[in-house]
């Protein structure tokens, strides 16, 4: 309707800071080469926000494809050191393309390499996100991807793929918009090839009904790429939940992100739950990585998803893994399902201890009482 356009036009243009993600399928032919043509469309509507005002973060895949084209292999390598061999050729080959490309339009690409680690690590996290913001001041483009040619995906080390990566960095910006720029036009409402489905042009909240349009938009071969419909919906659910809009559109169509940073109702548009999450939390609750679990009792849920209160002993079920103080640890239901995360106070031999207990008995259990919660409110984030 008229009303939602007008709404989805203020939402977008009050996003001074962007982060656009851009898929393999979408800068690459069929074969695996590099797509110049596509890689120079998007360079040049990079420049176009860049011009206009916004701060403008690229997130890119294709390393892998481009090295596939230029080392002439006619399939995807399945061993890990060929992936990694393929992406260091192509990396070297994808960041001169979009730099190349720039430069028509006087600007420049910076390339940022990021690993598992590089976010899960408090400084080294800073460091990028100063780093990020001293290359909007100079105008130059970010151009970021996952480190292939260094990250173990046996150790589980690996940021999983570029859409979770995306949202991660518009958590670290942080940015208002994410814009997941794919082969097809959004969320359809049933199978993509079927002439009766539609592209839904707004989703308020990822509910299971949501979840269960995956199979029906994501049925497709990805022989290239890694990311499908389902990790584009875990994109979006980490950047929602943490106060950003998130739009899913065809990178293949001419003018895309013109038209979206324009207002236009392309793509699906996935709203913002409840107000931005500031920086510290953004890092607790997607970025940094759990050490451990502590379920409650459905009092504790409700005091801290309601109430925003802090997380006393008295409401801990159980606490498992390997935490000390100052760790990340997830708070789950007795179904282990993640309702926060947190910094825990305590190590996990206390936590154990005096689980169940109220506050004023931790200092006779304990022996001392340095803090009245297990996890404080200034110091947890709600991810569901």
């Amino acid at each position: 309707t008229t009303c939602d356009l007008m709404l989805r036009e203020e939402l977008i243009a009050a996003a001074t800071t962007v982060v656009v993600k851009v898929g393999t399928r979408v800068l690459t032919d069929e074969q695996g080469a590099l797509d110049l043509e596509r890689v120079a469309s998007i360079a040049e509507q990079l420049a176009i926000a860049t011009d206009a005002g916004r701060r403008i973060a690229l997130v890119s895949s294709g390393a892998v494809g481009a090295g596939i084209g230029r080392l002439g292999l006619s399939r995807r390598p399945t061993d890990l050191a060929e992936l990694q061999a393929a992406a260091a050729v192509g990396q070297s080959r994808l960041i001169e393309v979009y730099n190349q490309s720039l430069e028509k339009h006087g600007r420049h690409a910076a390339q940022v390499l990021l690993t598992a680690d590089d976010l899960n690590q408090r400084d080294r996290y800073l460091n990028i996100r100063n780093t990020l913001h001293e290359l909007f001041r100079f105008g130059a483009v970010p151009i970021v991807n996952e480190n292939d040619t260094v990250r173990v995906d046996e150790l589980q080390r690996n940021v999983g793929d570029n859409d979770r990566l995306a949202a991660l960095v518009a958590n670290l910006l942080p940015a208002p918009l994410l814009v997941l720029l794919s082969d097809i036009e959004g969320l359809y409402d049933g199978d993509p090839t079927l002439e009766q489905s539609k592209v839904i042009a707004e989703v308020e909240g990822i509910d299971d009904s949501v979840l269960g349009l995956v199979n029906k938009s994501g049925a497709r071969s990805m022989a290239l790429s890694t990311g499908g419909m389902a990790s584009k919906l875990e994109a979006a659910r980490i950047a929602t939940t943490a106060g950003a809009d998130v739009v899913v559109a065809n990178g293949r169509r001419p003018g895309v992100l013109v038209d979206i940073l324009a207002g236009q109702a392309v793509g699906t548009l996935f709203r913002s739950q409840g107000a931005p999450m500031n920086g510290r939390k953004r890092w607790i609750g997607w970025t940094a990585d759990s050490a451990g679990r502590l379920v409650l009792d459905a009092g504790a849920i409700a005091a801290i998803k309601q109430g925003g209160n802090s997380l006393l002993s008295v409401g801990i079920l159980a606490a498992r893994g390997d935490f000390g103080k100052g760790d990340v640890v997830s708070l789950v239901d007795e179904s282990g399902a993640e309702i926060a995360r947190g910094l825990t106070n305590y190590r996990l031999a206390e936590v154990v201890q005096i689980l169940g207990q109220p506050t004023d008995a931790i200092a006779d259990i304990l022996g001392h009482k340095p803090y009245e919660e297990v996890v404080h409110c200034d110091n947890l984030a709600l991810t569901q």
